[in-house]
């Protein structure tokens, strides 16, 4: 791993998730999505596009290089259980490629590495919500929801392809100097006012 960076904490990859994109049909059309994510057991080769396995039905909203792999706090599916009591929420429900325990938006800004031995993930922004949230649950607001929240996640670019793991542990390393965290990112693209404390905590 580099030393080039100061060590600030560690994340644990708690689940892999991975789809291939489909035809859903809604609202009397088909759209082609790979929001559908299932959480998967074993190793996976992540590469520049992504983890194996997995893509991207529209690469010019998500995916690609610097949207290779989409990242989700674990700690935020407390609060989705409150507030969307009732519905199953297994690891992948927010379309994200890794569920993660350690990190979350306020700890992170673009630049940062995750590193394990084998592979190097670089932050590059927040996810920002669209339609496809929708029809993941299918209800007509989930993407205000998911916006007024402030829990967007953030995606990942694979600065060093390798083998990844669920239970592996991500070593953090900061940028420096601290550039605004993805929650001030995406608090500033959303217009809100960044309170970290009260949108984040309180899981």
């Amino acid at each position: 791993m580099s030393d080039s960076l100061p060590v600030r904490v560690s994340a644990e990859v708690v689940s892999v998730n991975r789809a291939l994109p489909r035809e859903i049909e809604w609202k009397g059309r088909k759209v082609r999505t790979g929001f559908f994510k299932t959480p998967s057991v074993g190793s996976f080769r992540v590469g520049v596009d992504g983890i194996e396995g997995d893509a991207s039905a529209d690469t010019q909203v998500h995916g690609g290089p610097r949207q290779a792999v989409y990242a989700y706090p674990v700690e935020h599916y407390e609060y989705w259980s409150r507030e969307l009591e009732g519905v199953a929420l297994p690891w992948g429900s927010f379309g994200e490629n890794l569920s993660l325990r350690g990190v979350t938006e306020g700890d992170v800004a673009p630049g940062d590495l995750l590193e394990t031995r084998a592979v190097t993930l670089e932050v590059t922004k927040p996810r920002t919500p669209c339609f496809k949230l929708n029809l993941r649950f299918d209800r007509e607001d989930m993407v205000r929801r998911f916006a007024a929240a402030g829990r967007s996640g953030f995606y990942l670019a694979v600065l060093r392809p390798g083998l990844l793991a669920v239970g592996e542990r991500l070593v953090h390393r900061p940028t420096f100097p601290r550039g605004p965290s993805i929650w001030d990112v995406y608090a500033s693209r959303m217009h809100r006012a960044p309170d970290p404390a009260s949108e984040l905590d309180d899981v």
